[in-house]
């Protein structure tokens, strides 16, 4: 026993890492390449061409880099460098301002109810990718599993036409038998459904008809959900010094299989529509005159690089103290954004392949999220020679771009519990993050029953969105009006040298004013535009709007109740205590002692505070 366990701890940290008690990246690429997987995820494949397309083509990357300039990267930089400059978790990392530690609880809930959908949506992958192991794709054809409104091309119901010198509005039967032809302008077409949307619905969800009938769970998704679990078990059993590893498969491959789908795409008839429709001559620059193009560029950047999710925090707190965080911010940020950009050529070159064939307009085929990337898409790639390859790379891809953010999730929760109870983690580090993904996976088989999908929306439309916008807002007010935003600069300048004046003169603008600004404006707008949650045409029930709001108040309620239970314990009057909540705990610092200088000289050493003992919410209050 005595051997498993040193095993264990020596599985986390090593000889050479600075931080012995915690563990340390094994080196520089293991930390950016995880930054990266985290960063980059489905909603650049499946979201950001979408909403280019839809908000005037190329006119849109003028707002969208803007919006990563004044929003998006100061709030990186800010998780970055807050992580590494103390060595400690989302929750843990609160001793900076104790009165808001209950915003890294509320960021590490929202990310459990994540991780749980997230999941899922790769075992949906997953299914696709086993599915893609056959000569005929299942879903090229109205094969058994097909209704009478199955059909790969549009079929007309009716037209104008002319009979014996007078316009006439008959049934395309009736045209037909009699040799007439349909007036331009003038034809119904009967509503039919692809093949591929068929599949998705009556096969591979086996959808119900809402969120009242629960069904049966089906079992070759909750086979692929438990497979996905054991591969991100796997990758995580020995932490940040296993996931490490797997990351530079997992992150650099995706780029590999797009740049593949794109050279295959480029070389197909109608592709050259499909990109205009994206970037080209479709742009339109009067777009930006609207509002909901500013906004939806701000969210898009918000969500894409996972700020305010206290996985940035959390994967940061394992860097050496005098890593460049600074550049580091920069790099993963840029290259998340061009991804993006890339991933929408690979998109829609294909899709006006589609819209080709098809004979549609391209703006018939384009869709976002799931339509996108199980009905759409893999529409496209049954009409290519060799489909099955087409769709396996894929498929494969969309799988890898989930998995590597489900990494930095999990470890954004066994670094919690590591902050909470040190001494558990370093003996019990495997059995712990195997726990953890064995009871999220069983959390998330009702996301696998016939209304399996509707569960994975409702949790996507309440807590993938407001709780993370007001964990933000709090964050930036906190650390800068409250902690001190000069005072972080100089905790910064500890880790990366000393900048001039001019050097953080943006940062400040962004800190002080934009950030917070812009933050606030999309989060009053998200509560002004709210809109009860649908799946495609199916109303939500009233029950289940409600279990909507229950979730999101179960994530934001740790808020006030930890502000609460810290002003509580405190001492003096009401104002003294609330002043006291207000100021850094007194062992909040640099992890180590030789990182302290004489800013940090007066620090309470952590392993003489008790902090591990406390249990359940006490335990994130120190």
């Amino acid at each position: 026993k005595d051997f498993s366990l040193t095993n264990e701890k020596d599985a986390h940290s090593s000889d050479s890492d600075e931080n012995s008690e915690r563990g340390n990246w094994s080196n520089k690429g293991d930390y950016l390449l995880s930054m990266v997987g985290y960063a980059v995820g489905l909603g650049n494949v499946w979201r950001f061409p979408y909403l280019t397309y839809q908000n005037g083509g190329g006119a849109f990357l003028i707002p969208y880099t803007l919006m990563l300039a004044l929003a998006g990267l100061p709030l990186f930089f800010m998780e970055c460098s807050l992580g590494q400059f103390a060595s400690l978790g989302p929750v843990s990392i609160w001793r900076i301002l104790p009165l808001f530690q209950g915003v890294g609880i509320t960021m590490v809930i929202i990310s459990t109810f994540v991780t749980i959908y997230y999941n899922v949506i790769i075992a949906y992958a997953l299914y696709y990718l086993f599915a893609s192991f056959q000569k005929v794709l299942p879903w090229s054809d109205c094969f058994s599993w097909a209704d009478e409104f199955c059909s790969k091309t549009r079929i007309v119901s009716d037209c104008n036409t002319t009979l014996h010198g007078e316009i006439i509005h008959a049934n395309y039967s009736f045209i037909m038998s009699n040799n007439l032809t349909c007036i331009n302008g003038t034809i119904t077409y009967k509503p039919v459904q692809f093949p591929s949307e068929q599949y998705w619905n009556k096969v591979a969800l086996q959808r119900s008809s809402g969120l009242d009938e629960t069904g049966r769970i089906v079992w070759y998704l909750a086979l692929c959900l438990l497979l996905s679990w054991m591969i991100v078990g796997a990758a995580l059993f020995k932490g940040i010094k296993s996931s490490g590893k797997v990351v530079y498969f997992t992150a650099l491959f995706p780029y590999v299989i797009l740049l593949i789908l794109l050279v295959r795409g480029a070389t197909l008839e109608g592709a050259l529509d499909g990109i205009q429709y994206y970037i080209g001559r479709q742009s339109n620059i009067t777009k930006l005159m609207e509002a909901e193009v500013w906004k939806d560029a701000a969210t898009q950047i918000f969500y894409s690089l996972s700020v305010a999710w206290g996985g940035l925090v959390a994967l940061s707190s394992y860097n050496k103290f005098h890593n460049n965080c600074y550049s580091d911010a920069i790099l993963v940020c840029v290259t998340n954004c061009v991804t993006s950009i890339f991933a929408g050529f690979a998109i829609f070159s294909i899709l006006g392949h589609m819209a080709f064939v098809s004979q549609r307009p391209v703006s018939e085929v384009v869709d976002s999220g799931f339509e996108l990337a199980f009905v759409a898409y893999p529409e496209a790639l049954s009409k290519l020679p060799v489909s099955p390859l087409w769709s396996f790379l894929f498929f494969f891809m969309l799988l890898l771009l989930g998995l590597d953010s489900q990494f930095a999730t999990i470890e954004t929760l066994t670094t919690t519990i590591q902050d909470i109870s040190p001494r558990v983690m370093k003996k019990l580090r495997m059995p712990v993050t195997l726990g953890l993904c064995a009871l999220l996976f069983l959390l998330g088989l009702i996301c696998v029953t016939q209304a399996g999908i509707y569960w994975v929306n409702l949790i996507d439309h309440f807590c993938a969105g407001w709780g993370i916008l007001i964990a933000a807002v709090l964050e930036i007010i906190g650390i800068i009006y409250i902690y001190g935003g000069n005072r972080f600069i100089e905790d910064i300048e500890m880790m990366i040298g000393k900048k001039s004046s001019s050097f953080w003169l943006w940062w400040r603008m962004c800190w002080f004013f934009i950030t917070p600004v812009l933050l606030m404006a999309i989060l009053i707008w998200s509560l002004i535009t709210f809109s009860h949650p649908t799946y495609g045409s199916v109303l939500y029930p009233t029950w289940g709007t409600a279990v909507g709001w229950c979730m999101i108040i179960f994530c934001v309620i740790w808020i006030p109740i930890v502000a609460i239970v810290k002003i509580v314990k405190a001492e003096g009057n009401l104002v003294q205590r609330i002043v006291s909540c207000c100021r850094p705990a007194a062992n909040w610092g640099p992890y180590l002692e030789c990182h302290r200088g004489e800013r940090y000289s007066h620090i309470v050493d952590p392993k003489k505070k008790k902090e591990h003992e406390i249990p359940t919410v006490s335990a994130f209050v120190y």
